[in-house]
C-alpha cells in the first residue's frame, strides 16, 4: 500500500479535529486532510488540490514552535494527528517529534515518514541516491530505549515505511532533556549502521493488518482520560496486533 492511501485511511478512520504536517512539499500528503490543518515547510510548492481549512506557514518547524502560541491557528485545540516528513535527518526528526508530542491531544497519533530505508545508501545523511530516507530510522532505537511508555508501530507502506506513535504524553520532557546526548550518540557518520531487520522489514507490520485492527477506532472514541486511554491502546495493540508492537523494536 502506498503511503498516501494509508494516510487517507488514517484521516478517515480517526476523523482528527486538528492536524499537523511538517514537510509539505507539493501537498500530496496534506491533500488527505479534511480538518483544520497546520502545515509547515520553508519551501512548499503546492500543486495538489487541498480540501481542508489549512493554515500554511513558510518557515522551519523550529521557528514555528518557537512562537508564543503554536496552537493559535487551531483555536487552541491540540493535534489529534501529526505527520512528520521534514528534513530527513535524525536531529530534525527528533525535534519535530518533541514539538508534535508537546502539542498533541490525549488521543493523538504521530506518524513519521521514511523510517524504513531500503539500502544503506538510502539511509545516508549525505544524500547521493534518488530515493532518500536519511537517518530518521534512528528514532526507533531512541523511542525503544527512552520512551517505553509509548506505543510504537513500524508499518511497511511503500516506498519507505511509516512509524506510528501513540499513547502520547505531552508533559514528558525525557527526550528534550536528553537532546544533546542523543545527538552525540545517534548522529553517526556514513555509511549508516542500519539494523538488518529494518532493511529486511522483519519486524514491520503490513499496513493492511494495522487497518484491520481496532486501534484507530479506540483512538477516535477516546475522551480526555489520557492514562485510561494508554491502557486501552496497549490492550488493543496486544490483542489485535501482538505484544511485540506495544513498544518500538530495535
Amino acid at each position: 500500500m502506498f503511503y498516501y492511501a494509508f494516510l487517507a485511511e488514517l484521516h478517515r478512520r480517526l476523523a482528527p479535529r486538528a492536524y499537523l504536517e511538517i514537510g509539505v512539499r507539493d501537498g500530496g500528503s496534506l491533500a488527505q486532510s479534511h480538518c483544520r490543518s497546520v502545515a509547515i515547510d520553508p519551501a512548499f510548492a503546492i500543486t495538489a488540490e487541498l480540501d481542508a481549512d489549512v493554515a500554511l506557514f513558510r518557515t522551519t518547524s523550529d521557528e514555528y514552535f518557537a512562537r508564543p502560541e503554536p496552537l493559535a491557528p487551531t483555536g487552541g485545540r491540540p493535534f489529534d494527528l501529526a505527520f512528520i516528513d521534514g528534513l530527513h535527518l535524525f536531529e530534525f526528526a527528533l525535534r519535530d517529534f518533541i514539538h508534535a508530542e508537546q502539542h498533541a491531544s490525549s488521543r493523538g497519533l504521530i506518524v513519521f515518514d521514511d523510517v524504513l530505508p531500503r539500502s544503506i545508501d538510502e539511509a545516508a545523511r549525505e544524500r547521493h541516491t534518488n530515493g532518500w530516507t536519511g537517518d530518521v530510522y534512528g528514532m526507533l532505537e531512541v523511542l525503544a530505549e527512552l520512551r517505553p511508555d509509548l506505543v510504537v508501530i513500524p508499518v511497511g507502506t511503500r516506498p519507505t515505511g511509516l512509524l506510528l506513535v501513540t499513547a502520547l504524553d505531552p508533559t514528558s520532557t525525557v527526550l528534550a532533556d536528553r537532546f544533546d546526548d542523543l545527538l552525540a550518540r545517534f548522529r553517526r557518520p556514513d555509511p549508516q549502521p542500519v539494523p538488518t531487520h529494518l532493511l529486511d522489514r522483519l519486524t514491520v507490520l503490513p499496513p493492511e493488518r494495522l487497518l484491520e485492527s481496532d486501534l484507530l477506532e479506540v483512538l477516535r472514541a477516546a475522551d480526555a482520560d489520557g492514562d485510561g486511554l494508554r491502557d486501552r491502546v496497549r490492550e488493543t495493540v496486544a490483542r489485535t496486533l501482538g505484544p511485540a508492537f506495544e513498544t518500538a523494536e530495535v
